[in-house]
Order: structure tokens, then sequence, then C-alpha cells
């Protein structure tokens, strides 16, 4: 039963479908707005926090010989399915062909400098687990 449980393709599709259930619940519930103007919040969270579970997790695995069914479930499953770049990359397209240029060029900005500060914040935290 154990190797049944701990099967990679298995684990990968429990994290991404906790991950995908995840994201579609923040979906409904972060309003599409920032600063009372239209923007794609709730993707640029759901980014954010994926990118810092991603590195916590990598972080962690590093230097240890445990650790690759945390990294399947976790890291590739479920931080695969919560974070949404296609998403961001469709929302950022949509704002540019409506000629929202300047939102559009802000969801870029913050999407990227914030994701990788999160991944920079998980990788430390996580190396130090």
């Amino acid at each position: 039963m154990r190797a049944l449980l701990t099967h990679p393709y298995l684990l990968v599709m429990a994290g991404g479908s906790a991950g995908s259930l995840l994201r579609y619940g923040i979906g409904r519930i972060v309003p599409p707005t920032l600063a009372g103007m239209p923007f794609p919040l709730a993707i640029l969270l759901i980014n954010i926090g994926a990118s810092a579970l991603l590195g916590l997790v990598a972080g962690w695995v590093v230097g240890r010989t445990s650790g690759e069914e945390v990294r399947l479930l976790v890291g590739v499953g479920f931080c695969g399915g919560l974070s949404t770049f296609s998403s961001f990359s469709y929302d950022t397209a949509v704002l540019l062909q409506n000629g929202r240029v300047g939102t559009a060029l802000l969801n870029i900005g913050l999407n990227v400098i914030l994701c990788l500060l999160g991944s920079v914040g998980g990788l430390t935290l996580g190396s130090k687990l």
C-alpha cells in the first residue's frame, strides 16, 4: 500500500488537484480589482504564494536524502496546479488588447519582482528548516 501512496504520478496528481482547487477558490473570493481599478489581483496573489512555497520546498529538499515525495506532492503537484503563469500571461494580453498598457506593465512588474522575492524568501527559509 505504501508503494501505491508514494507513487510519483499519484503524488503529483494529488498535489495538482489540491492546488488547482485552491486556485479556483481564491479566484472566486478575491475581487478582480486593485486600488479600485480592474486588475487580475487573484492571479498575482496566487503566483506570489506559489513562488514562495515552491522556494520553501526546494530550499528544504536541497541537501536531504529524503524529501523526494514532498518535492513531488507539494513542489511539482500542488505548486504546479496552484501557480497560474499561463493565466497571468492571458490576463496581461487582454489588458494590452484593451489598450491598458500601464496596467499590463504594472501586472508584469509586480508578478516578476514579487514572485522572485517570494522564491528567494522561500529558499532562504527552507534551507534553514
